[in-house]
């Protein structure tokens, strides 16, 4: 189901809840999920056409299929320059505190997609269209977040997520630990993320949060005290 969230934005649920979802912005993919969303995201992409693929970051749930995406599609693929390795290798848990966890191993195995070559790197305040490249490090060291300054619209990734991943249930919380690379340094990038005031903010993980009563300001506050 492909799901209109603003002018030239529509998200991509992969998987029941929005647990996992992909975006697509002003004809450009970012993210792609698992290894077996593919036919999902293909048959998306059958509708709205791209010409770029952009990763938040090069984890398994948001690299899985980039690979058999930007091959069919002959579309070229961009990364910040810290995700390239994991991007154009696919071992893409090297940078988990605890890589050998069987979790990690699972995702690696059965959820990763192949290494793909990144035709082009972007940093902070790169542009995407309208979209503003925002660097958000410490889920992954290269985590980029996008930016569109006139009507609000935010691609977060992972440096939160709107749902609990255990049980589903809808609500604010920082991506789990055993995940992220420095969740210190991931709060710091989401304060910088709730000076920008975002309207709608679109999750890797969670549904679309329309941030009207500034639910995300309240959150990024209580999780970065002392920090």
């Amino acid at each position: 189901m492909l799901r209109q969230i603003a002018p030239e934005v529509f998200q991509i649920p992969l998987m029941p809840r929005n647990s996992i979802n992909c975006y697509i912005i002003e004809g450009v993919l970012v993210d792609s999920g698992i290894r077996s969303s593919y036919t999902t995201v293909r048959k998306a992409l059958r509708k709205v056409p791209v010409h770029q693929h952009i990763l938040t970051h090069a984890h398994a749930d948001h690299q899985g299929c980039s690979d058999q995406i930007c091959a069919e599609f002959a579309i070229p693929l961009l990364c910040h320059p810290d995700e390239v390795f994991r991007t154009e290798t696919g071992m893409v848990t090297n940078d988990y505190p605890t890589p050998q966890h069987w979790v990690a191993k699972l995702q690696q195995k059965y959820w990763a997609g192949q290494g793909h070559k990144v035709d082009q790197t972007i940093v902070e305040n790169d542009r995407i269209g309208n979209f503003r490249v925002i660097e958000t490090p410490g889920h992954a060291a290269g985590h980029i977040s996008l930016f569109r300054e006139q009507d609000g619209v935010l691609i977060i990734g992972d440096a939160a997520v709107n749902m609990n991943l255990l049980t589903t249930a809808t609500g604010l919380r920082l991506p789990p630990s055993i995940f992220t690379t420095d969740q210190q340094r991931n709060i710091k990038s989401l304060r910088k993320l709730a000076k920008l005031n975002p309207a709608i903010i679109c999750f890797g993980h969670g549904p679309v949060l329309r941030n009207t009563d500034r639910k995300f300001e309240e959150f990024v506050a209580k999780c970065g005290a002392g920090i």
